[in-house]
C-alpha cells in the first residue's frame, strides 16, 4: 500500500511536506532518507520512446551506493514501450490491471496484479497495457556504467500482441 491512503499517513505526509520541500527527508534513525510519494517527480512518456499514453512517477532516484532507481509507470490501453534493453537488468512488479512484456523471439507473456517480471541485462524487450486494460507497474532499473536503459525502434502491431 502507498502511503496517504488513511487519514494517519496523509497528516503525516502533510507535516512532512511543510517541512521539507525537496521531497527527501532525513529519516530520525541512521541517516536513511524518505522519499516522500509525489516528490520525485513525473512527466508523460516521450512520443518516440512509446506508443500510446504512458505516465511515469518517480519513486526514488540512484544514489552513490545503490545503482538503481524506481518508478511506477502507467499505460493506458495499448500503450506500450519501444523495444529496448537494460544493461543491468529491471524488476517488473504488477500494481494493477494486465501487462504484457516481448521478446525478439516473439513470445508474448502477461502479467497480472502481484505478479513480477525480471528481465535479465541485455535482453530486448518491451512492455505495456493490454488493448482494452490500463495498468500500472512498479520498475526497479539498475544501471552498468552510469546507463539504464538502450532505446530501440517502436514495437510493430504484429509483435504488440495479446499472449495467448
Amino acid at each position: 500500500m502507498r502511503a496517504g491512503k488513511n487519514s494517519k499517513s496523509g497528516v503525516a505526509l502533510m507535516l512532512a511536506g511543510a517541512l521539507c520541500v525537496t521531497g527527501i527527508v532525513q529519516a530520525d534513525t541512521e541517516g536513511q532518507d524518505v522519499y516522500r510519494s509525489g516528490t520525485q517527480g513525473a512527466f508523460s512518456g516521450a512520443p518516440e520512446l512509446f506508443t500510446g499514453d504512458v505516465q511515469v512517477e518517480m519513486i526514488f532516484p540512484e544514489n552513490d551506493v545503490a545503482n538503481y532507481s524506481a518508478a511506477y509507470v502507467t499505460f493506458e490501453p495499448g500503450a506500450r514501450t519501444a523495444w529496448h534493453e537494460h544493461p543491468a537488468g529491471q524488476h517488473m512488479i504488477m500494481i494493477s490491471g494486465v501487462g504484457l512484456t516481448g521478446t525478439r523471439d516473439g513470445n508474448v507473456v502477461s502479467f497480472k496484479e502481484g505478479d513480477a517480471v525480471w528481465c535479465p541485462p541485455d535482453v530486448d524487450h518491451w512492455h505495456g497495457a493490454t488493448p482494452d486494460q490500463a495498468m500500472t507497474h512498479l520498475v526497479v532499473t539498475a544501471s552498468k556504467d552510469g546507463q539504464n536503459v538502450i532505446w530501440k525502434e517502436k514495437v510493430s502491431d504484429e509483435h504488440y500482441q495479446p499472449a495467448e
